[in-house]
């Protein structure tokens, strides 16, 4: 059993003034707790959530905040490779017209080669694809 955590989660979930506040945390905190199993995100979503804590923020110590929690022990942080990369692409242009990002388009490979069923995000566009906890 695995989760993958996405950029707004992580966001939502360190940032109080987010609508998604909340629900991601309660959701992270679980997940950290070991209720998803294990934890999964990507370099590309650090360097994700690290620029727009900075840039939606303006606040170094939210972005200190989501770097400690996405450095935790318990997440595992996969570096994108050469493979997840060529199939990354191949998704981001099978999937253009829906406007998924290349970012997103990593998320879905390496959820796909790494049999991650589950995603805490709160990016609609992952519906149907894979189970989005989002509540």
């Amino acid at each position: 059993m695995a989760v993958f955590i996405d950029t707004g989660a992580f966001m939502a979930y360190r940032n109080k003034k987010d609508v998604y506040h909340s629900a991601a945390d309660d959701l992270v905190r679980r997940a950290l707790k070991g209720e998803f199993g294990t934890i999964f995100t990507t370099d590309y979503i650090y360097d994700e959530a690290l620029t727009l804590a900075m840039m939606r923020t303006g606040n170094k110590g939210v972005a200190e905040d989501i770097s400690d929690v996405m450095r935790s022990p318990r997440i595992e942080m996969i570096n994108i490779d050469g493979i997840i990369l060529e199939q990354a692409r191949e998704l981001f242009f099978r999937l253009f017209d829906k406007g998924i990002s290349f970012t997103d388009a990593t998320t879905m490979a390496v959820m796909q080669q790494e049999n991650i069923g589950k995603i805490i995000t709160f990016d609609s566009h992952f519906k149907g694809l894979f189970e989005v906890l989002d509540r």
